[in-house]
């Protein structure tokens, strides 16, 4: 009997645990199905919005998306004018790429010398991963193929499928260099400084005054003035340049959904409200002309020069010490010029053909005067290139 009743509880013992096996199986089932549904729940979720990403594009992006669609067909169906270079010629005038015909480093890529057509040029060849460059370098064959003037860089042409852009080459190579004096360059004189101003200034003004629309650098500084044999000035990289349309008289803007440009040179007010206009251009200019007349870095300049004015200092404490005569009363005269520019507040800024252009060509023929007065002279402080300079113009 007790054997018997024995078995009895070890076979109740035994259904017990099958059953509690079974339960806790399709417990485990259960979790497996609640997780696996989970899991497939958030992977829709997430491919759910990354299709509303790629539907929804922001406008910025948008637009770029359409500005390059553009841009490229204007490139294949010869809208755009200018000389189609092959990457062999390319190869063959650079000795494929040489370390050797590398003259430096610009936002896009490195810069090559070499001939072409038997023509001295510069070669500027895009990097793969250059943020946006690709935008930028068909920007900068549209603007520059359909404007020629003396102060701008001339581009010579381009290898489209490469990213490779061909400009005259400028033997002085950029402002920035000259400023400071890279490669033991000798220092630039007050009249070279003072022509220089208003080369950039004259060229400034054919941006903003073409037809039909305004055109905005939007990246205007030392590095992006280049300077050929005779100290000419050239306003160059206009890869950020950005067409405007006028929407009122005398009042040119448009708005962006973020700011482009170098920091320290940005217009401040461009940079809060991303609503672009001419006078964001003036900004930068009068972040420049401070830096043509002290040779210091931009950041906090301004507000140093403005100090210096107001101690009696600027002469012994700002100025670039390279240049041993400068004028003052016209020095003076270009600072307090320089920082009107780099205002604020835009409506504070001076217009550039009414009142910066007058006074930058007024230094400019004192210099000239100046140049000339010490070529007739003979003085020994007039170096080649500055009397060559001043003969030419």
């Amino acid at each position: 009997m007790e054997l018997h009743k024995y078995k009895n509880e070890e076979e109740q013992r035994l259904v017990e645990a099958r059953q509690a096996e079974e339960a806790a199986m399709s417990a485990v089932e259960a979790e497996r199905a609640k997780c696996k549904a989970s899991i497939e729940a958030v992977e829709a979720a997430q491919k759910y919005v990354e299709t509303r990403k790629s539907s929804t594009l922001d406008g910025e992006t948008l637009r770029e998306t359409m500005e390059m669609k553009k841009m490229f067909e204007a490139l294949s169906d010869g809208k755009i004018q200018y000389r189609k270079y092959t990457i062999e010629e390319i190869e063959e005038a650079t000795d494929n790429f040489s370390p050797s015909r590398k003259i430096g480093e610009g936002g896009y890529g490195p810069v090559y010398k070499c001939y072409l057509d038997h023509t001295p040029v510069a070669v500027k060849v895009l990097r793969p991963d250059a943020a946006q460059g690709r935008l930028q370098f068909m920007q900068e064959i549209e603007v520059l193929s359909c404007i020629r003037h003396p102060n701008m860089v001339l581009l010579l042409g381009a290898c489209p499928e490469f990213g490779i852009l061909v400009y005259e080459y400028m033997s002085n190579g950029s402002l920035d260099d000259c400023l400071f004096r890279k490669g033991k360059m000798p220092a630039l004189s007050w009249p070279i400084r003072f022509r220089i101003a208003a080369d950039i200034a004259i060229g400034l003004l054919f941006l903003h005054q073409t037809k039909p629309e305004p055109i905005v650098h939007r990246d205007l500084k030392p590095a992006n003035i280049l300077l050929d044999h005779n100290f000419v000035s050239k306003i160059g990289d206009v890869g950020l340049a950005r067409l405007v349309p006028a929407v009122a008289e005398n009042v040119t803007q448009v708005r962006v959904t973020s700011a482009a440009g170098t920091f320290c040179y940005i217009d401040p007010e461009y940079q809060q409200t991303g609503v672009l206009g001419v006078k964001s251009d003036i900004y930068s200019l009068g972040i420049l002309l401070l830096q043509l007349i002290t040779a210091k870095q931009p950041m906090g300049l301004a507000h140093y020069v403005e100090q210096a004015i107001e101690q009696g200092t600027l002469f012994t404490e700002m100025l670039d010490p390279a240049v041993p005569d400068w004028p003052a009363e016209e020095t003076m005269e270009l600072a307090k010029l320089a920082l009107r520019c780099a205002e604020l507040r835009r409506k504070d800024r001076p217009d550039l053909s009414k009142e910066i252009l007058p006074l930058l060509a007024k230094l400019r023929d004192m210099a000239d005067e100046k140049m000339a007065n010490l070529l007739f002279a003979g003085s020994p402080g007039a170096s080649p290139k500055y009397s060559q300079h001043s003969i030419s113009q």
